[in-house]
């Protein structure tokens, strides 16, 4: 097994994106975005690799195409608490096109009082799209919270709801 790190971007017809990752899975997916309050930068040790990442950045042009629905055999390399990766595996089973409220998401991993801290950890999501954090939304039915951006948040539930302009 290797410990090297490579890395890749690429532009969309949504934002730039940067994915991170290594042999052991992807552990990065950002989106550079004007909207954005994440703060991401690339490693000097890291290693560019477009080939390394090839399938992903396939699914991913099909995704914001309108093309594709769901992610397949992408291995993750996910980083964070139990509670970080419950909540990360939970967001996992929610529909393409589909919204729930940070309290369904607590409800659903057995901790029903717990939606701000479901709210943390979709905040520390580093695989958003796969990982689909956009699709929680506030109790009331309102897009809150989403490191790069409502704007963008937005737009993602607009292309998979259909009502997005793709190319």
């Amino acid at each position: 097994m290797s410990d090297k790190i490579f890395y890749t971007t690429f532009k969309t017809t949504f934002c730039n994106i940067t994915l991170v990752g290594n042999h052991d899975g992807l552990t990065n997916l950002e989106m550079s975005h004007t909207d954005g309050k994440r703060i991401f930068e690339i490693d000097s040790n890291w290693i560019k690799n477009d080939d390394f990442f090839v399938d992903i950045k396939k699914q991913l042009c099909e995704y914001f195409a309108g093309k594709r629905t769901s992610f397949t055999n992408i291995k993750l390399n996910i980083n964070g608490t139990d509670f970080q990766k419950k909540v990360w595996n939970t967001l996992q089973k929610i529909d393409y096109g589909a919204v729930v409220s940070y309290k369904t998401i607590a409800e659903m991993i057995n901790k029903p009082k717990a939606s701000r801290a479901v709210g943390m950890a979709n905040s520390k999501n580093k695989i958003p799209i796969i990982i689909p954090c956009h699709r929680i939304v506030g109790s009331n039915g309102q897009l809150t919270g989403f490191a790069h951006g409502l704007q963008l948040k937005k737009r993602l539930l607009n292309l998979e709801r259909g009502k997005e302009n793709v190319i």
